[in-house]
């Protein structure tokens, strides 16, 4: 570290605060925050940093400024809006929401209510944004067919009502509207009107339900039957709308739920905001990381980030582990009922987000798809390097005849089938697979090292502990030990075993680590199968063409090359068989077989 620098580290305090870093340019490329402002920039330069990308940065830091808080909560808002504004190389940034619908109530006489993408501080009232036009046509139908409102944009003072400046439109005779334009509605019946709807739009069904039961029960004392049949039905459209959105225990009320889940390249993260039980608003988004972020620190910065966006003011927060929020937001991690049951629902709308963005990647960016699965192979099995060519092995070795083994070959984690190998077992006599998985896994690096060619970067052997340490005999004998990661796979649990650890790794059974794992295991198995299946059924014809007297090998692969089965060589014509070897030999042949017909 320069000396400039080391004096400027020395110099910061240890209080909560947001720091930035400058390159040689004098460009800010990197803003953190930090409870300890001395403790963590430190830290950046006396740790041995993984990540590349954090080296990279250290190194081309030449200035620190920093801005002391008096609390964390401080620091995170003042962290998000410098990001926001200088956008460093290094920071996450998350996708802007200018695109986003609002539902505007009109600050106006008689206000208007509708969707629009434009936020105009006027006074207005908007709700949003939200991250789905169709929520956002869903509640304007529900709005119009519980609560019939004007369109028009007249200036509706009291003066041009009185003065008859307006008449009523279509949408009056169609009854959408009851015409305050003519003075056919009073304000104060229209703001009341306004008041359910801010409700609803908020997630508060309860006191809409309410009115209308009472309106209905009214109208049916009064037996004014017909319009108590138009206020059940748009009871039942507010119930109906209500249950499509109504998830955990209705005593859950304004709360926001975030969850995250990640792969070694970007988080995968959620929001819900839930009141009195229904989920009224629903966002997930990717963020990509930059200097290998925790789960701890995208969270934190998209709860931040998220509930600025959405005007949020709840006091507490449910999320799936601890995060620092600063001490005016409550943080909940529900270990169990419906808390827990929300928590887990926002996790799985991540889960499924993450899915349909590898689905498009596989589709649009393959590299981009192959490279995230190889990064993560290299993270979830512990390697140096990226697994980009990995070879399996597996003996066949049914009741103990035929020994077998194969060797299949995956490239970016795809078959490559051109490059399967077969092996008959050679040195071993009888049932001996930890001696077969010697012989075979030597003979196939001891090739590949004669004739040049490139090595795997993992070899996987399908057994336990025993083939494992077969296998390194072999590649300890080529001097191969060290130079290529070797684990082997068993059969029961899935446990996977690393050279000189007795303890298994157990990866999640969902992960895509595991199933690139398993499949090499299953082609090994079936590629293995097929081989032995072959050469038994090639054995059994051979044995029968044995049993005639005085035909040796020589004529019975001569036999085979041309009729290609015994079958056929049994139906063959005596002249047939005379063509390939000769008069004295056919003639055996064809009597051996007469006989057996006889």
């Amino acid at each position: 570290m320069p000396t400039s620098l080391e004096l400027q580290v020395k110099i910061l305090p240890a209080s909560p605060g947001v720091y930035q870093y400058f390159d040689k340019d004098d460009v800010i490329i990197y803003v953190g925050k930090a409870k300890n402002l001395k403790k963590r920039v430190s830290s950046y330069f006396t740790k041995n940093h993984e990540n590349g990308k954090t080296r990279i940065l250290v190194r081309k830091i030449v200035r620190i400024e920093h801005v002391v808080v008096d609390t964390e909560t401080d620091a995170l808002l003042l962290e998000n809006n410098l990001i926001k504004k200088y956008k460093p190389r290094y920071n996450v940034l998350l996708k802007d929401d200018k695109s986003y619908p609002w539902i505007c109530i009109k600050k106006e006489r008689f206000p208007r209510v509708f969707s629009t993408r434009r936020v105009v501080k006027d006074g207005s009232e908007y709700f949003g944004p939200y991250t789905n036009m169709k929520t956002v046509h869903a509640l304007l139908g529900l709005i119009k067919e519980l609560y019939p409102l004007r369109t028009c944009n007249y200036d509706l003072s009291q003066e041009k009502i009185d003065s008859g400046k307006y008449k009523v439109c279509l949408e009056y005779h169609l009854g959408n509207c009851k015409g305050p334009c003519e003075g056919y509605q009073h304000e104060d019946g229209y703001l009341e009107d306004i008041r359910a709807i801010r409700n609803i739009i908020k997630g508060n069904f309860k006191e809409s339900l309410e009115r209308l039961q009472n309106i209905m029960l009214d109208f049916a004392s009064e037996m004014k039957f017909e319009e108590a049949q138009k206020i059940k039905d748009k009871l039942a459209s507010l119930q109906n709308y209500q249950a499509k959105s109504t998830i955990v225990n209705p005593s859950i009320n304004n709360v926001d739920v975030f969850s995250i889940i990640s792969d070694e390249t970007h988080g995968y993260a959620n929001f819900f905001k839930v009141m009195n039980g229904s989920i009224v608003q629903s966002y997930t988004t990717e963020i990509k990381k930059k200097l290998d972020e925790t789960d701890k620190e995208l969270l934190e910065l998209f709860v931040v980030e998220t509930r600025n966006r959405f005007n949020s003011l709840s006091r507490e927060v449910y999320v799936p582990f601890k995060v620092d929020l600063g001490e005016h937001i409550k943080v909940t991690v529900p270990k169990l009922g419906d808390k827990k049951r929300i928590v887990e629902l926002s996790e799985r709308n991540a889960k499924y987000y993450r899915q349909e963005q590898f689905k498009q990647i596989k589709i649009v960016d393959p590299d981009r798809h192959v490279k995230r699965i190889m990064a993560q192979m290299q993270k979830d099995l512990r390697l140096h390097v990226e697994p980009r060519h990995i070879e399996c092995f597996d003996n066949s070795n049914i009741q103990g005849t035929h020994p077998v083994a194969a060797c299949v070959v995956f490239k970016d984690g795809k078959p490559s089938k051109k490059e399967y190998r077969h092996y008959n077992i050679k040195t071993v006599e009888g049932p001996d697979d930890f001696a077969s998985m010697e012989e075979v896994v030597y003979r196939r690096y001891k090739r590949l090292l004669e004739e040049e060619q490139s090595l795997p970067q993992l070899i996987v052997i399908d057994g336990g502990k025993g083939q494992l340490s077969s296998a390194l005999k072999s590649l300890d004998v080529l001097g191969l030990r060290g130079k290529i990661a070797i684990i082997g796979i068993a059969k029961r649990l899935e446990e996977i075993y690393y050279p000189g650890d007795s303890v298994p790794l157990y990866l999640d059974k969902k992960s895509e680590s595991l199933k690139i794992i398993q499949y090499l295991r299953n082609e090994a198995h079936r590629f293995g199968i097929t081989f032995h299946r072959n050469k038994r059924s090639k054995s059994a014809i051979q044995s029968e063409l044995e049993q005639i007297p005085d035909i040796g090998k020589q004529t019975i692969t001569n036999l085979l090359r041309k009729f290609k089965s015994a079958k056929r060589v049994k139906e063959a014509t005596l002249d047939e068989l005379k063509e390939i070897v000769g008069f004295s030999r056919a003639q055996k042949i064809y009597q051996y077989y007469q006989k057996e017909k006889e």
